[in-house]
């Protein structure tokens, strides 16, 4: 794309962004330029805020590194390098240890993941395809590990993260740099990701 498809607002242009700013400072370092565009209608970002802080929330289990890396691998399966990129950055600042992020795609026999890892993960790839994948045996083993209202948390990551996979790729938003910088530290290794449409 030769330019986004919508352009970010001024972030200094309304003074009310500054709890979202705020959130996603601690959450990436950033905010990300996604946000800026859906600031176009401020009801759509204060809504997508929300649902972000509700999904991303610890309650126990599913820490906060486990959904950032299944939110990479679900960001991954769909092709989005933008959420690729902030989902490893959002993984390392909220600790996920280094083996992990450097063997995600080999979850199902690299020792350094559990059974029930393995299980959100399949989960994460399988309801992240088109057509979706999710099937009797996906869904008895994530009911073997996880609660009900853990796989809620789960699948909210995953459903979250397949509505910014179509705006940020349909958007064609511009990556910031920080972004850029953790994509090629864990990423670019097998050269799998490149930054593709996300630079002007």
């Amino acid at each position: 794309m030769k330019k986004p498809l919508v352009s970010p607002i001024d972030r200094n242009s309304n003074p009310e962004l500054q709890e979202m700013i705020d959130f996603y400072n601690e959450t990436l370092g950033f905010t990300p330029n996604s946000l800026f565009t859906m600031m176009h209608r401020p009801r759509i970002s204060e809504a997508f805020l929300e649902m972000n802080q509700s999904v991303m929330e610890n309650k126990g289990r599913v820490t906060s590194a486990l959904k950032r890396l299944i939110a990479y691998l679900s960001s991954m399966t769909t092709g989005c390098r933008y959420c690729e990129a902030h989902a490893i950055r959002a993984a390392e600042r909220y600790g996920a240890k280094q083996d992990k992020m450097n063997h995600i795609w080999e979850y199902k026999t690299h020792p350094v993941f559990n059974d029930a890892e393995r299980a959100a993960f399949d989960l994460a790839i399988a309801a992240s395809r088109v057509p979706n994948e999710v099937d009797d045996e996906i869904s008895e083993n994530m009911r073997k590990h996880w609660d009900d209202g853990e796989i809620v948390e789960i699948m909210g990551v995953i459903a979250l993260f397949g509505y910014l996979n179509r705006w940020n790729d349909s958007m064609g938003t511009m990556l910031e740099k920080p972004a850029v910088d953790s994509a090629e530290k864990y990423l670019t290794k097998d050269g799998e990701w490149e930054i593709g449409k996300h630079i002007y």
